[in-house]
């Protein structure tokens, strides 16, 4: 496992991370016993960053989450979170004021079982740059609230997340330099999709660090398929069943080469994976330990061809 500083901020991270978003229960029923045995699982094999969020399950994840961490040391994992995006009944909520956010980051606290936040991210902004105040109460409001409270102790750093790339730049562009240490972004590093490499030069000019997800696209990159809600344009969905199929055919799956893929750029300090089942967390790590086939990342590529950096509205 490889090791890598998140920007500047000290967090020294495993390029594989585990994003507890199947906790939630997000993508299918998960059983509790076993989504803390996929958490221990991934701190015993190296990984130490989880990513969760309040929005994940309406709060299912981090509470599931929580009683995880109750029974691992605190010094084996860095923890982020987040503020912006909830929900509750099965109804999706976005509030990005400061009042809420300072109100959510006490109430993940408790949820969690811990005292201290090592990252706090500003969830999805793309959602408030459709409400009123657009993304530049994001800069005014949601930010500062969560750099008050980094000065109080409460939690370490201050990150941004969003799929479009456009918005973290324009959200640091027009924030006090300092402000957002991290982002974290998703779908745009990994075998269909790499531009999030067109923003490194710009993220590290700034001591920003950077944080990817979803190495396989959502379920894109696997050979079930993708799910019935994945958002994906259906000549990208063929063009990626096309290149699931053909490494099926040469013996080497294409979940274990998106893996290796994701995780293979120094510039990235992490790539989150989410599963809510240890044995397929145990896979991921030995998967991440070994150098992807490039022969065969080239071909997946080509096969892909012009759905390359095809992308689709967040959800």
């Amino acid at each position: 496992m490889r090791y890598t500083e998140i920007g500047n901020t000290g967090l020294k991270i495993s390029n594989l991370a585990f994003g507890a978003s199947s906790l939630g229960s997000v993508f299918h029923e998960t059983k509790e016993a076993e989504c803390i045995k996929a958490v221990e699982t991934a701190i015993e094999g190296g990984i130490n960053f989880i990513d969760v969020s309040p929005y994940y399950g309406h709060y299912k994840a981090e509470t599931v989450l929580g009683k995880a961490l109750k029974i691992i040391p605190r010094d084996k994992y860095y923890l982020s979170t987040k503020v912006g995006r909830y929900g509750k009944d099965g109804v999706n909520t976005w509030d990005y004021s400061g009042k809420r956010a300072t109100e959510s980051v006490y109430e993940s606290l408790e949820r969690l079982n811990i005292d201290y936040i090592d990252i706090i991210n500003v969830h999805d902004i793309e959602f408030q740059a459709a409400l009123p105040g657009g993304l530049q109460k994001v800069v005014d409001e949601t930010l500062p609230a969560l750099v008050e409270l980094k000065k109080k102790g409460i939690v370490g750093h201050v990150g941004i997340t969003d799929l479009q790339l456009e918005n973290l730049k324009w959200v640091i562009d027009h924030s006090e330099e300092g402000t957002v240490e991290s982002i974290l972004n998703f779908c745009h590093y990994c075998l269909n999709d790499d531009k999030l490499t067109d923003y490194l030069d710009y993220f590290e000019s700034k001591g920003i660090g950077v944080i990817n997800a979803s190495p396989l696209s959502m379920g894109l990159l696997t050979k079930r398929g993708v799910p019935d809600w994945h958002p994906a344009p259906k000549p990208l969905v063929e063009a990626c069943a096309k290149a699931a199929q053909y490494c099926y055919e040469q013996g080497y799956p294409i979940e274990k080469l998106a893996i290796q893929y994701s995780v293979s750029n120094p510039r990235i300090a992490g790539t989150l994976f989410s599963s809510a089942n240890p044995e397929n967390v145990k896979r991921n790590i030995d998967w991440a330990n070994e150098e992807p086939d490039w022969e065969l990342v080239k071909k997946v590529q080509e096969i892909v061809g012009d759905q390359q950096r095809v992308s689709w509205a967040n959800s």
